[in-house]
Parts: C-alpha cells; sequence; structure tokens
C-alpha cells in the first residue's frame, strides 16, 4: 500500500522525509509514497492516465495533488464519482481520496490557506493598519487565499491580484460571481513583468504574496531584485523549498522596510496534514497536530 503524490519534482520534497514518521504518529497503514511526476505544460491524457491509475490500484486509498490542480479538474474531473463543493467552486482537485468504492476529488487549499494565514496574521490587522491584499498569481493557492480572506471578518479594504493569464484572471472573477460574492473592491491586473511598480505603491501594512510557483516550479521571481516593499508589510512566499528568489528579495529588504516575511512551511505542514487525514479517514486533534510539527520540523 501506498499513497499517490501528483506534482513536477515529487523526490525533492520534504513529505520524503517527513510521511514515515507522520504515518508513525497517526497509525497509517503504509509508510510508503507513490510520486507521479509531471511536466508543466502536460497533456490532458496525461492527466487522465494518472488519475485512472489512482483509481485502478486497490492499494492506494488517494493521492495529494500540487500545482497541477487546475489542470487535474479540467482534464479528469469526469473519471470522479464525486468532487466536493469546494472543488466545484474553484475548479481545481488537490486531493483524492476513495471511500465505499467511489473515487472523490476534494480541494482543500481554502481551509489550508487559511490555517496558514492565522498563524502569522495578527488579530485586526487589516482594520488597524488600512493594508491591503496584492497576490501575485491566481492559481489554486492564489484563488484560494482571496477566497479566505474575502471570507474573514478583518478583510483586506482591497484585493488585487496579478497572473500572466488573463484567462485566469477571468476564472477568478467568474468564481466569485457565481458564489455571489461582490468584486466592487477586487482589482485583477495582467502582468508579465516584475510587480515592482505595484508593491511599491501599496499602502503599509499590506500583505504581498508570491503565489506564481516561480522560485519553485519555474525559475526567477515575479520582482526585480531592486523591488521595496511598503513599510510593516507581511510577505509571504508560499513555497519552502525551490530557489526562492522572491524569498531572498524579501529578505534583503527586511530590516529596512520593517517586513514580516513568512515561507512557506507551515502551508505545508497544513496541507499535507489535511490531505493525509482526508485520504485515510483519521481525525487531526490539536495535539496530533502538535506532534506532527514537531516531528517535520525535526527533519527541516
Amino acid at each position: 500500500m501506498s499513497m499517490g503524490f501528483v506534482g513536477v519534482s515529487t523526490g525533492e520534497s520534504s513529505i520524503r522525509r517527513v510521511f514515515p514518521q507522520w504515518a508513525e504518529i497517526l497509525g497509517l497503514p503504509t509508510r510508503e509514497l507513490t510520486g507521479f511526476d509531471l511536466p508543466l505544460d502536460a497533456g490532458r491524457e496525461q492527466y487522465r492516465d494518472v488519475i485512472k491509475r489512482i483509481a485502478d490500484d486497490a492499494s492506494m486509498p488517494g493521492a495529494l495533488i500540487t500545482t497541477h490542480k487546475i489542470a487535474v479538474y479540467n482534464a479528469a474531473a469526469d473519471l470522479f464519482d464525486e468532487v466536493d463543493a469546494d472543488a466545484q467552486r474553484f475548479r481545481e482537485i488537490s486531493s483524492v481520496s476513495k471511500k465505499d468504492g467511489r473515487l472523490v476529488g476534494h480541494a482543500l487549499d481554502a481551509v489550508t490557506a487559511g490555517l496558514a494565514m492565522e498563524e502569522f496574521l495578527p488579530a485586526g490587522h487589516f482594520h488597524r493598519t488600512g493594508g491591503e491584499l496584492l497576490c501575485l498569481g491566481t492559481g489554486g493557492a492564489g484563488t484560494a487565499i482571496v477566497w479566505y480572506l474575502m471570507h474573514r471578518p478583518d478583510r483586506p479594504k482591497r484585493i488585487f491580484c496579478t497572473d500572466t493569464s488573463r484567462r485566469k484572471l477571468a476564472a477568478l472573477r467568474a468564481m466569485l460571481r457565481r458564489a455571489g460574492i461582490s468584486t466592487s473592491h477586487l482589482d485583477t491586473l495582467e502582468v508579465t513583468g516584475p510587480a515592482d511598480g505595484l508593491i511599491e505603491l501599496m499602502p503599509p501594512g499590506s500583505l504581498v504574496v508570491n503565489a506564481t510557483g516561480m522560485g519553485k516550479d519555474t525559475p526567477g521571481a515575479p520582482i526585480s531584485e531592486h523591488c521595496c516593499f511598503p513599510p510593516g508589510s507581511l510577505v509571504w512566499e508560499i513555497n519552502y523549498r525551490g530557489t526562492l528568489e522572491f524569498l531572498d528579495i524579501a529578505r534583503d529588504r527586511q530590516a529596512a522596510d520593517n517586513l514580516t516575511i513568512v515561507d512557506g512551511w507551515r502551508y505545508f505542514i497544513h496541507g499535507w496534514a489535511q490531505v493525509i487525514a482526508t485520504v485515510f479517514h483519521v481525525e487531526l486533534t490539536p495535539e496530533k497536530m502538535t506532534e506532527l510539527s514537531a516531528a517535520a520540523g525535526a527533519l527541516r
């Protein structure tokens, strides 16, 4: 038995070392992960083949999907017996589980993004500072971040989203409209170069997120090395591994701009924990999460 892991470079993930320890803590029936590596430009049949292989393998109770979440939904949603409400809402699948012989697709990013953000967002931060959100990238993670913050009682007064794809920006607006959410305080902008000018115009206390995949799935950063940040900003790189150029640029400006900088480690922890709980149908108590966090931290 093994759990599936669909991504771009699954062999490089820290979960390879962390999962056996977590399996021991949670009493899982396997310590093994099976990786399915797909290129960023994978075709429809490649996605369908991977989902069919997971579905047909009786020894694989489910899988985590990273990077390819939207593409899997677009290419293979019809192969699932059920997709949950968030998968339908966001039109992405981040987790595959099996229950009573049925193949189920889940979208858990809104939950895991919220859990990660609440660890570094001070209570009342946006109300107190007047800060806004600039989310660079509107793939699965970026969309989930926007969704979560739009539902937070203390939400940014304005939300700016950029992407190199006009289609993804349109999909974000369409998703919000389908949910009956006003987009009057949302601005979207197609950006193909460094976003320095946008960042430097944000008010103090803003949250700037790199959800582009640059620095992990592709090299580089969505900003230049000369970028300055608004004073007192929160800067979140949602990845924890890779070349992480965005994170390095922010760290170079940390003292001068009084930045709070967060990498993607806790997002990684919450993301994997939620998917594992869904795949193996186990309960994540606060005590178990403390154990899982400690075990992962010791291996980082």
